[in-house]
C-alpha cells in the first residue's frame, strides 16, 4: 500500500534536550495508525514535527510524495494535514458554528464552508443542536467532537489525533472512536497518538511503540495488542 506520510530518521531538540531519535514510520494511504507510550514519550512532539509546529534537527517528513520538512504549519495545514491537538484548543468565546468557520479558513476549504459543516453536522448531531453555544459552555465530549468538527473543515487527507480520549467517560470514549472508524471508512487517513493503548491497537491496522523518543516495536494492532511486553508495559496484563 503506497505511504501517504513517511518519516525518515526524524530527530528533534528541545535546547540540549533530545527527544526525537532516528523516528521512522510510514503512515499508508486510508489506513489507521496508532502511535502509543508512556506519558513523556515523545508522541505529541512527534506531531507536532509533522504539522510543522517544530522543527527538526535532522530527518525527512514527505507527504503525497512532497519534502515537507520544515514548512510553515500554515503551509502544511494547507496541503492536506490536519492536526486535533491534545486540550481541544478551542476559542471558548466563539460559538460551535464559529469555531467551525474558522477550520475552514485554509485556501483549500474555503469554496467548500457550507458542505464541510453539514458533513461535520451529520456526524456529530449533537453539535448541530449547540451550533449556536459558546464553545467554552459546551461538555468536555461536545468540545472533543467540535475539535474534531473544526479539523474536518479544512478537508485534510491525513487527520492526526493527540490524545483524543483524554478526560472523557467510557461511553463518549466510544462514541469518538465510532467517528473516527467512519472517516476513515469514508477514505480518510488517520494517525492515532493515545495513552490508551488498549483503544488504539483495536481500532489500527499498525502501530508503532514510542519510548523516550525511539521506536521501540511496530507491527499490525492486533500483534501488538497480544504482544506480552506490550501487555505488561501498557496494559497492566
Amino acid at each position: 500500500m503506497t505511504a501517504l506520510l513517511e518519516v525518515t530518521d526524524l530527530e528533534l531538540f528541545y535546547g540540549d534536550a533530545q527527544v526525537l531519535a532516528s523516528v521512522s514510520l510510514q503512515i499508508p494511504q486510508g489506513g489507521i495508525v496508532a502511535i502509543v507510550g508512556a506519558n513523556g514519550a515523545g508522541k505529541s512532539s512527534l506531531i507536532r514535527a509533522i504539522a510543522g509546529i517544530e522543527r527538526p534537527g535532522a530527518g525527512k517528513i514527505v507527504f503525497a510524495g512532497r519534502d515537507i520538512t520544515g514548512l510553515e504549519s500554515h503551509v502544511i495545514c494547507n496541503l492536506g494535514i490536519g492536526q486535533v491537538a491534545e486540550g481541544r484548543q478551542l476559542f471558548p468565546t466563539l460559538t460551535t458554528m464559529e469555531n467551525l468557520a474558522m477550520g475552514a479558513m485554509l485556501p483549500r476549504a474555503r469554496a467548500k464552508m457550507k458542505q464541510m459543516m453539514d458533513e461535520v453536522f451529520e456526524l456529530f448531531p449533537l453539535l448541530g443542536e449547540r451550533r449556536k453555544q459558546l464553545a467554552g459552555t459546551l461538555s468536555g465530549g461536545e468540545q472533543q467532537m467540535l475539535a474534531i468538527g473544526r479539523c474536518l473543515m479544512g478537508r485534510p487527507e491525513l487527520i492526526m489525533f493527540d490524545e483524543p480520549s483524554l478526560g472523557l467517560a467510557p461511553a463518549i470514549v466510544q462514541q469518538l472512536l465510532q467517528a473516527i472508524r467512519k472517516l476513515n471508512r469514508q477514505g480518510l487517513t488517520v494517525l492515532l497518538v493515545e495513552q490508551n493503548v488498549g483503544v488504539s491497537l483495536k481500532i489500527s491496522q499498525h502501530a508503532y511503540v514510542l519510548e523516550n523518543g525511539r521506536i521501540v516495536m511496530s507491527g499490525s494492532g492486533g500483534e501488538l495488542l497480544n504482544d506480552d511486553r506490550v501487555r505488561e508495559a501498557y496494559l497492566g496484563l
